[in-house]
């Protein structure tokens, strides 16, 4: 068979589209389809798994259940919503791929990801890497303090952590501390020359959720809940997140 056509054996009912329908606001729009194309001419993974926006959803339409649920092309998804943007139906594909993701088994996922969501479970900080609140604290007094020593005009830089009652709460993406240490002092530099009352917390630092990716919701939403409990404990007015 030719690479690209979708072969059909019988008369199908898409059920896993049925139950994507039933849990998305109208439906999803998932019905109103044109097959106009748009939403592949600006999709980063077009092409990728000789798969495509457009096709993706042709299939679930015709209830190809099995070959859309097991597709690694779900994984190839950067859930940029740009489908949805293009599309004139304003149709939820990336709802469709998110709650693709959500059936598989954790033990099949990309072990990046998956391994990355596991590791931001283990402690409070919410570190993709596995930094502990102790390995965070020491990066960052070991590098501010390099920076005064080093930068000129900074000899007073602050890195505040734990304050409480700052008016942002700043985020920090996980690696950076681990593998990238110096990549940090830059934002830390802007913060302080316009005088930005802010500050790090020792706990739901890490900036990322690997679990939204995973549509793992139900640690997507403990990381997050980490997170917005450091933000109240310190009574930070804005929660800052780089990512």
């Amino acid at each position: 068979m030719p690479s690209g056509i979708i072969e059909i054996k019988g008369k199908k009912n898409s059920t896993f589209k049925d139950h994507v329908m039933s849990l998305l606001p109208e439906g999803g729009n998932l019905n109103l389809c044109l097959t106009c194309g748009l939403c592949s001419s600006g999709c980063p993974a077009s092409g990728l798994e000789d798969m495509d926006p457009r096709k993706f959803l042709r299939m679930a339409s015709l209830g190809l259940d099995e070959e859309i649920v097991n597709s690694n092309w779900a994984w190839m998804c950067t859930m940029c919503t740009r489908c949805t943007y293009a599309c004139p139906m304003k149709i939820d594909i990336a709802a469709l791929i998110f709650n693709i993701r959500s059936n598989w088994p954790k033990a099949d996922q990309p072990k990046g990801i998956r391994g990355s969501c596991e590791m931001a479970l283990k402690n409070d900080t919410c570190s993709a890497m596995g930094a502990t609140e102790e390995d965070w604290r020491f990066v960052v007094e070991d590098v501010a303090e390099e920076a005064r020593d080093i930068q000129d005009g900074f000899q007073d830089l602050q890195v505040p952590m734990d304050k409480e009652g700052a008016y942002f709460f700043l985020n920090q993406n996980s690696r950076e501390p681990v593998t990238e240490p110096d990549e940090m002092v830059p934002l830390w530099k802007i913060l302080h020359l316009v005088g930005a009352d802010w500050t790090y917390g020792s706990k739901g630092w890490a900036a990322e959720n690997y679990c939204l990716f995973c549509a793992d919701l139900e640690n997507w939403e403990k990381i997050v809940r980490v997170k917005a409990k450091a933000v109240d404990n310190l009574k930070c007015k804005v929660w800052l997140n780089t990512e």
